[in-house]
């Protein structure tokens, strides 16, 4: 499957993506543990693992960790930040694994990337017999006021991208070969300066970092004039990002 232009912002958008990016409730490590039996002595892959946002959490689960992502601008940043763990350069409908040789493959904000038939059926193969595959999101909270004003400015840009919110990754589900055994949600935010969390987190949108400079430039503006109006964003040091967790897991049968 051809990786869709958009996620060439991901090349250029590496480092605002780190900043801009929240990392995941303490829930999620409940359900790599429980849900998905990710820890010691168990073997997990993550496919388009991006710069490891999601490999810190797989850490605290402990196990041996290996990591698939087509992107070399992500990689570069994934591969100094983790050095003991496996970085492999592939994609999801073509894993350089071995058939069976997996516990768990978790996709962190990316399924909806590669949601094909051929890419569950690519990681079904390196799964064992009665191997998880885990599906994690965070998600923007657009009930906030200012959320959806967020929204209003950065989706006239999105075109075609691949998006959790359109829904289409579902249309690969029921899947032959995995039944479906969890699905759970939690609340999250990402909380830090209005900089980061909301300017950095805005660039790193895929479809934003894949525009020419001077339309960047135009969001930027807006997205600064939206936090200088709005009375709980301007002036402060810091603040909350609201994001709703979403999880699902399968098991391969």
């Amino acid at each position: 499957m051809p990786v869709h232009h958009s996620s060439s912002g991901y090349e250029t958008g590496a480092g605002a993506y780190v900043k801009g990016r929240p990392g995941y409730p303490a829930e999620a490590a409940v359900w790599l543990r429980d849900v998905l039996g990710v820890g010691p002595g168990r073997k997990v892959l993550e496919v388009g693992a991006g710069t490891g946002k999601f490999i810190a959490v797989l850490k605290q689960c402990g196990g041996e960790i290996t990591a698939v992502e087509p992107v070399a601008g992500m990689r570069e940043q994934l591969v100094p930040a983790f050095p003991d763990i496996t970085v492999l350069a592939g994609n999801a409908e073509s894993i350089p694994l071995p058939d069976g040789s997996v516990d768990a493959v978790v996709c962190a904000q990316a399924f909806h990337w590669f949601a094909t038939a051929a890419a569950l059926q690519e990681m079904r193969r390196v799964l064992k017999p009665g191997g998880r595959l885990g599906l994690i999101w965070n998600v923007r909270d657009e009930s906030v006021p200012w959320m959806a004003e967020l929204t209003a400015i950065t989706d006239p840009w999105e075109g075609d991208t691949p998006r959790y919110r359109t829904g289409n990754w579902r249309r690969v589900f029921p899947a032959p070969g995995f039944e479906t055994i969890d699905e759970r949600h939690v609340r999250h935010a990402h909380v830090g300066s209005p900089d980061d969390v909301i300017v950095k987190r805005t660039m790193s949108v895929s479809f934003i970092a894949a525009l020419p400079p001077d339309r960047q430039a135009e969001v930027e503006r807006d997205t600064r004039a939206l936090i200088a109006r709005t009375p709980e964003l301007a002036d402060r040091a810091e603040i909350a990002f609201p994001y709703e967790t979403v999880m699902f897991a399968y098991r391969k049968v």
